[in-house]
């Protein structure tokens, strides 16, 4: 009988691999990041890892709307500090918008 060892670790990264992206491009206009998808109900790293990245892809001057999934809680519980550690200085700022019907919440995130 053959053992096998499991890193969870791996599959975890794997996982991620994996998952579709919240944005395939440069978003040169304002925009709503959805990140309330199944994918994200079980992994707040992938949520956070995507809402970042949809910063990233937003031109400066405009904002994106980071929708996030409602098993999370607010976002300020894990999403500010998420922003400040990758952003620091950088000129964005964000707001807290509202708490949508389905539970997930809105962050706006304006990119200078």
């Amino acid at each position: 009988m053959a053992s096998h060892s499991h890193d969870h670790g791996d599959d975890h990264e794997h996982a991620h691999e994996e998952a579709e992206s919240v944005t395939d491009r440069t978003h040169d206009n304002s925009w709503s990041a959805n990140l309330e998808k199944p994918q994200y109900e079980d992994d707040l790293t992938l949520l956070t890892q995507h809402g970042i990245e949809a910063v990233e892809q937003t031109t400066s001057g405009h904002h994106v709307n980071l929708v996030t999934h409602k098993a999370h809680g607010h976002p300020e519980k894990f999403l500010y500090d998420a922003l400040d550690e990758r952003f620091g200085d950088e000129d964005i700022q964000w707001e807290y918008i509202e708490q949508c019907g389905c539970g997930g919440h809105v962050v706006r995130v304006h990119v200078n």
